[in-house]
């Protein structure tokens, strides 16, 4: 699930960036960063909801969720922590 969350939240930041932010300032069309501005919103709460939800119940430590919680807001951060993540979870290969 937190796979799922962290991918749409990561693709709503660069919708949010890279498609509604010229449309609102070069075509004048306010309506995109609101929708998609609300959205990403949404998604950004969950998000941090399930980082928190992991360092409490100890699955995650302190280093990984404050990591988490700046690729939040980086642009390709939570695509490139979710690969890092995942590799870490693997067992090492023989």
């Amino acid at each position: 699930m937190f796979k799922w969350v962290s991918y749409t939240e990561g693709a709503s930041l660069l919708l949010l960036l890279f498609i509604a932010m010229p449309l609102k300032y070069m075509f004048d069309i306010h309506e995109a960063v609101s929708i998609v501005g609300m959205a990403h919103g949404v998604l950004f709460i969950i998000y941090m909801l399930f980082v928190a939800s992991f360092f409490f119940s100890k699955q995650w430590t302190f280093k990984t969720s404050l990591l988490a919680s700046i690729a939040s807001i980086i642009p390709f951060g939570p695509f490139v922590l979710e690969n890092r993540i995942i590799k870490q979870q693997q067992p090492p290969a023989i």
